[in-house]
């Protein structure tokens, strides 16, 4: 860490809270990727399609040009994950598709079988970013994806422990 804490800014913690909390993403699809799902589990993974990194087929890109949201439950193959970011073949219009996303590009992540989400800001997403992708009804991803609302649960957004300055 460079210098004493008192140099640390606000947003240094800040930074701190979303790369642990990302973590927790990380943890939860390595064990998904080592043990499968359990259960009902599913989960819902906002991701900004523009951030560095993130790879996804041409036709994606221009249909989610700014946020996509995807549905790992049923229909997944091969996810692979790594320090950085997360890889996974899913099926979009009967269509196999490789996507690759880094875990900084991550908007959202929701477990909805037991009511846990979480929401992220990241560095590259302006204020208008964050309202920019699709709507909340649209869960915009694979075939298996179910029909219409939101995961479901309690998100935790980090701008509720954020002081106001």
């Amino acid at each position: 860490m460079a210098g004493p804490p008192e140099q640390h800014s606000r947003e240094y913690y800040d930074h701190l809270v979303e790369h642990a909390l990302k973590s927790v993403v990380r943890n939860a699809l390595e064990e998904v990727a080592e043990k499968g799902f359990l259960g009902e589990q599913h989960f819902y993974i906002s991701f900004m399609t523009k951030h560095p990194g993130v790879m996804l087929a041409d036709v994606l890109r221009a249909q989610y040009a700014d946020q996509m949201t995807i549905v790992l439950q049923h229909q997944f193959y091969n996810l692979e994950v790594s320090e950085e970011h997360f890889e996974v073949t899913l099926s979009f219009n009967k269509k196999l598709e490789r996507l690759s996303i880094p875990f900084d590009a991550l908007v959202s992540f929701a477990d909805p079988s037991v009511g846990f989400g979480l929401q992220f800001q990241p560095d590259s997403m302006d204020g208008d970013a964050a309202d920019a992708g699709q709507p909340e009804d649209d869960p915009g991803g694979p075939d298996d994806a179910p029909d219409g609302g939101e995961p479901g649960g309690q998100v935790i957004r980090l701008d509720a422990f954020r002081k106001k300055t």
